[in-house]
């Protein structure tokens, strides 16, 4: 594929690695956003009649600050990490480099078509890969609003963007990338993650399915259910069954006497319709929920502290929200991400950026007479001593208590203190013992 191969070229020259170059670029990102808010807002009104408020929550104004944390913290993620040494490596410089995977397949998922697409882009961008962009061909207003917008801003070598439906999502998949990140239902999620089995490429899948919710008797069921629906981004609390498919309206709808095998429990709800099952204690729900697929979420709404425990830690699941619902993935100092079938790997802040690198250890080995004489132990001829004096150098050892600066800086200023006041007492007495010596001669 042509444009496979002038990514590759892009990176090959070296300017994605320049972190200058990827501020420019993560800089442009949040200008368009900023000069085209209402380009998209229009755009995710016209695919999915989402009013003007919700999309600059969950849309708009969650891209800008993703990319403002980005700017703000790069130059401070792509420093190597220095590791803790052994007695074995303690002349020696080790470090963790963050290497960017090279070319990498971004592809969007419909619900949410311009965060979910754009918010690991931006992840990628920071981390110095070139990006091919792939928007859900179900948001086709959004989707034409990358295709044209996206190169008047970044670089057209590096970021390019393929839309189309499943051929052209399959021709993708064809190709050899260096990383994938998928957003989207776990059935084609399973499609992707074999096409990237065929070159061994490593791969982020976000994806669905059910996520409970779990609501207490001690909380007031109103407000759950305002919170429950307002994450499924519905304005209203109505509860209806109406529906109107040319408009794509659905009227809230609380579904009663639920049976587990029934349809609406088989498969993730992209709507406003909540199917309630009774359970008799969180322990019967905690059980519900375990001997299903695991979740991408669990909210649980309970005023009770220890029902809140019993779920976040007895239940396997992508990530847990008490009281709350949507907001949870707001915070970009949590990794979103889910496990088993609701997906693998995560993203969000730092997380995002390193998704997109690879940690690549690095050892640069002293070579100073002290350092060959501590490595001496593994040459031949081999011994017992050698052997022993190899065991107590790479012997793992408790670490040390961790002592902040301040902390060593008062300590250390305790003792200078305390030497100077015990030289300057000496000082004093010498004088005044001299002068009593004296008048003890006299009489």
């Amino acid at each position: 594929m042509q444009l496979l191969h002038r990514c590759r070229t892009a990176f090959a020259s070296g300017k994605t690695r320049d972190v200058s170059f990827r501020k420019r670029q993560l800089k442009n990102l949040l200008r368009m956003y900023e000069e085209n808010e209402t380009e998209m807002i229009n755009a995710l009104d016209a695919d999915l009649r989402r009013p003007k408020q919700e999309s600059l929550v969950v849309e708009t104004e969650f891209m800008k600050n993703d990319i403002l944390n980005i700017i703000y913290n790069i130059d401070d993620w792509v420093k190597p990490e220095k590791p803790p040494k052994a007695l074995a490596n303690a002349l020696d410089n080790l470090e963790i480099y963050h290497d960017p995977y090279g070319v990498v397949l971004v592809i969007g998922a419909w619900n949410y078509p311009l965060q979910l697409l754009l918010v690991p882009v931006a992840a990628a961008i920071a981390a110095g890969n070139c990006v091919i962009l792939k928007p859900s061909e179900l948001a086709a207003n959004c989707a034409k609003f990358v295709q044209e917008t996206i190169p008047k801003y970044l670089d057209n070598e590096c970021y390019p963007v393929v839309c189309g439906g499943h051929e052209e999502t399959a021709e993708l998949l064809k190709q050899r990338f260096d990383y994938i990140f998928f957003t989207g239902s776990t059935r084609v999620g399973k499609i992707v993650h074999a096409a990237a089995n065929k070159y061994l490429t490593p791969i982020t899948l976000e994806l669905g399915g059910k996520s409970p919710c779990y609501i207490d008797r001690s909380v007031e069921l109103r407000t759950a259910v305002k919170r429950i629906l307002w994450g499924k981004l519905i304005n209203c609390v109505a509860i209806g069954g109406s529906y109107t498919p040319a408009e794509r309206f659905i009227e809230p709808t609380i579904i009663v006497d639920v049976k587990p095998d029934d349809p609406v429990m088989q498969e993730e709800i992209f709507g406003p319709i909540l199917p309630i099952l009774n359970v008799e204690s969180a322990y019967e729900a905690i059980k519900f929920i375990n001997g299903r697929e695991k979740p991408l979420v669990v909210y649980v709404f309970s005023d009770v502290h220890k029902v809140c425990q019993e779920f976040k830690v007895n239940v396997s699941c992508g990530g847990f929200s008490c009281n709350e619902t949507l907001l949870h993935c707001a915070a970009d100092t949590l990794p979103f991400g889910g496990v088993g079938l609701s997906g693998m790997g995560y993203y969000h802040g730092k997380y995002g950026f390193d998704t997109f690198v690879h940690k690549k250890s690095c050892l640069g080995k002293n070579l100073h007479p002290l350092g060959e004489r501590l490595a001496s132990g593994r040459y031949p001829p081999y011994s017992d001593r050698k052997t022993n004096f190899l065991n107590f150098l790479l012997r793992k050892r408790r670490p040390l208590p961790k002592l902040y600066f301040s902390h060593l800086l008062v300590f250390g200023l305790g003792i200078g203190l305390t030497i100077l006041f015990n030289n300057y007492m000496q000082v004093i007495k010498r004088p005044v013992a001299r002068t009593t010596h004296e008048k003890l001669i006299q009489l």
